[in-house]
């Protein structure tokens, strides 16, 4: 049984977080949680594509989906499930009904923290764009792994996601200090209120739920020459250099980083952008 996890004081070390993070209950949109119900209940008319999509605009739902398929397929003779979908058609719909009960909900986890709710909702919103940036990107360059390019934009920052949730007033340290601080890194942001970067957790938490190799690639910014992981990590960066709108003093960088990657002038480049969005 996951337990419910609430820090308020950094972990010693890495493995720490890693142990504390895989034990605890994840949380996810009241929404998901209540359109599985709607389809539980209507199970015979559900298919892996529909109850796939739904689950693919959560990120936290998509995490627990693929971390279980890791889970069952180890030991067995099954390829990677790199995508919620294709989760799911391993899995079996009855079989992921009878694992996967009522959900807890983040709006229930949170209740009696708007302001990390808050935090975290802006961290969700900022997921879907870059998943739907980053699909358009792997789209217009005919990658084939355009499905698992969006599943890993959609998880690049499920570390932070789950920080709101079990940590929610180191959380919000951190978001102090970068607010009164605008040219401060995120990493090191991080460092100083955790001891880590969540970069390196969520990697060490990809590594624990053996979650499939080629996800936890395309998800590790150090990798970054690599295309797909470039086409994640400079959506990632678009998504939230652009969430408070397109004026951010980093788009001129952005734009000819990923017009190089497009192989387009920047001027159609933002054009398409705008289109993704």
């Amino acid at each position: 049984m996951a337990d419910r996890l609430r820090l308020t004081a950094p972990l010693p070390a890495l493995d720490a977080w890693v142990q504390a993070f895989a034990r605890a209950e994840i949380p996810v949109l009241a929404e998901t949680a209540e359109s599985l119900e709607h389809m539980r209940a209507t199970e015979d008319d559900v298919d892996a594509n529909s109850l796939g999509e739904m689950i693919a605009t959560d990120p936290l739902m998509s995490l627990k989906v693929l971390a279980h398929a890791s889970e069952q397929r180890r030991g067995r003779l099954m390829t990677d499930a790199e995508t919620v979908t294709s989760a799911l058609v391993l899995m079996g719909i009855t079989p992921f009904f009878r694992d996967f009960g009522p959900q807890p909900t983040l709006e229930d986890s949170l209740a009696d923290h708007h302001e990390a709710l808050l935090g975290l909702s802006r961290v969700m919103q900022r997921a879907e764009r870059s998943s739907r940036f980053a699909l358009g990107f792997a789209a217009h360059r005919a990658d084939p792994d355009a499905a698992v390019i969006h599943s890993a934009a959609l998880l690049h920052d499920f570390a932070e996601m789950l920080l709101w949730v079990h940590a929610p007033a180191l959380a919000l340290q951190i978001a102090a200090l970068q607010e009164a601080d605008r040219a401060l890194r995120s990493a090191a942001a991080q460092r100083q209120v955790l001891g880590i970067e969540l970069a390196d957790l969520e990697q060490a938490l990809m590594h624990h739920w053996h979650l499939p190799e080629l996800l936890a690639r395309i998800t590790d910014d150090k990798q970054v020459r690599n295309p797909k992981v470039r086409c994640v990590y400079l959506a990632v960066r678009l998504a939230r250099h652009t969430a408070r709108g397109w004026d951010d003093a980093a788009l001129p960088d952005d734009l000819h980083d990923i017009a190089e990657l497009l192989n387009l002038s920047q001027e159609h480049t933002l054009k398409l952008l705008r289109e993704f969005d």
